[in-house]
């Protein structure tokens, strides 16, 4: 018995030895997938690690063989070092691959670690002569903004898509940890916030339908602002935000507009002062800048050095100083003061147009400027009645930026039944805004919000001139690419 026991033990030490044996062969031979960036910062260093990406370069030399890899994680590409006989004539510049190796230190200061390649699988080619982006040239936005399908290939464009994803958290963020709760306002509404009537009617294409009936029963539109909704919900939740797509039918192809863009809208219960607007508009503004700086430094420096060399300056000028306030009545006599000439009037009820809005700017330093009170027939009907007649103005605000002109536009909100009533029925719209004075017959409080444009902000912090350069599928007159 005795004999038999010792011999299944050492069948058993056998077997435990042979699955030891495999288990450590598997770990060996199973590689750890990586993302770029995380093999550039040196996780996995010494271990057997597998990366995916495109080829952003390629050096073939008589005995190695020396690629770029980047996964759109990180602006800096991982380098790959390999035998030259690895190499075939599939890897090209933009195409896809899989390398397995060991991650190593580099001997060179240029990167801080290198992947020494023993299999390198092409998972899809790429003909670098049909390829529109050639691998040892510069290509401007402009040309760029032609391939709207290929453009993130680029180190500008996915610099840009990663400092975009990075100001949209910083900005939920800003609004979480200051106690706003985040509402989804709809894209299709029957109601023309602005009163501009620049509006994308939604009907479908059906047959079916009986001439002049609506889908909706009523006229839709996609929304131009979700703000008329946020003031609902501010009846019940005294802060609260949208962060979404809207759309303006404005037949434009300036640098400045596009038909569909993202805003920042955000309402405030229980104020009656435009100070605890433009502390949101202000504190929201440099969160988000700080955000994309400490966590996109390489995506930004690109832009600063290579698209708008020099902006740091002005980026770094906006975040040292507090934004002045001016009022509306302060502003034209600035500009009336002035020796510029504008192509535009500056009269006392005239609109600001962006040449006035950019000089306002440069007379206070550069850095971005509110300015206050405007006329109350310039605004439209939900903005609170200042009364201080012979002027006239309404509580409404702008934040004026460098570079851009208006980036937030805001006004407190008319509380009052009977002036709101009065100027509804003035308007013509006292039916079609019964449920607006509804909110002001419930419950009423003082309140305020505003709106930001996303796309203008990253104008402002990038130095990018064309609003089309800093939207993943610019939407704007004659053009819907894809």
């Amino acid at each position: 018995m005795l004999q038999a026991a010792a011999k299944t033990c050492s069948v058993a030490s056998t077997t435990s030895r042979q699955i030891l044996s495999t288990i450590r062969h598997y770990c060996k031979k199973t590689p750890t997938t990586l993302r770029v960036s995380e093999a550039v910062s040196g996780a996995g260093l010494g271990g057997n690690i597998k990366v995916q990406g495109w080829i952003r370069s390629v050096r073939p030399q008589k005995t190695n063989l020396f690629l770029h890899v980047n996964d759109g994680s990180s602006l800096q590409p991982l380098q790959i070092v390999a035998s030259s006989e690895l190499n075939n004539p599939s890897l090209t510049f933009g195409c896809a691959v899989e390398v397995t190796g060991t991650l190593k230190r580099s001997p060179h200061h240029k990167q801080p670690v290198e992947l020494e390649a023993d299999q390198i699988q092409v998972i899809g080619e790429c003909n670098p002569v049909d390829f529109p982006f050639k691998i040892k040239e510069r290509h401007s936005l402009e040309y760029l903004r032609q391939f709207p399908h290929l453009r993130c290939r680029t180190n500008a464009f996915s610099s840009l898509l990663r400092i975009r994803s990075e100001a949209t958290t910083a900005i939920h963020s800003y609004f979480k940890k200051n106690g706003f709760v985040q509402i989804h306002t709809p894209v299709i509404t029957s109601n023309d916030c602005e009163g501009a009537g620049e509006l994308f009617q939604v009907e479908p294409p059906s047959p079916e339908s009986n001439e002049g009936e609506n889908f909706f029963s009523v006229p839709a539109f996609l929304t131009v602002s979700g703000q008329l909704h946020l003031e609902v919900m501010s009846g019940a939740l005294s802060k609260v935000y949208t962060f979404g797509p809207t759309f303006r039918a404005e037949n434009s192809q300036s640098r400045r507009h596009l038909a569909e863009f993202y805003m920042v809208e955000a309402e405030v219960s229980f104020t009656e002062s435009l100070e605890d607007l433009t502390k949101v508009m202000e504190d929201m503004f440099r969160s988000a800048t700080e955000h994309v700086l400490a966590h996109c430094p390489e995506d930004v420096d690109l832009f600063h050095k290579h698209v708008t060399p020099g902006h740091r300056e002005t980026v770094d000028s906006m975040l040292k100083k507090r934004f002045p306030t001016m009022s509306y009545t302060e502003a034209i006599d600035i500009l009336n003061r002035s020796s510029e000439k504008f192509a535009f009037p500056t009269n006392w009820g005239c609109d600001l147009q962006t040449e006035h809005e950019k000089y306002l700017v440069k007379h206070c330093g550069n850095i971005p400027v509110f300015v206050t009170d405007y006329p109350y027939n310039l605004k439209p009907f939900y903005a609170r009645d200042n009364q201080d007649h012979p002027e006239h103005t309404a509580a409404a605000v702008d934040l004026l930026v460098p570079g851009v002109g208006e980036l937030c536009g805001g006004s407190l909100r008319e509380e009052r039944l009977d002036l709101l009533r009065a100027r509804l029925e003035e308007a013509g719209l006292e039916e079609t805004y019964s449920w607006y004075l509804d909110l002001r017959r419930f419950g009423s409080v003082p309140h305020g919000g505003f709106g930001l444009g996303f796309e203008r902000y990253l104008q402002c912090v990038l130095g990018v001139e064309n609003i089309k350069d800093v939207i993943p599928f610019p939407r704007f007159s004659h053009s819907c690419l894809l």
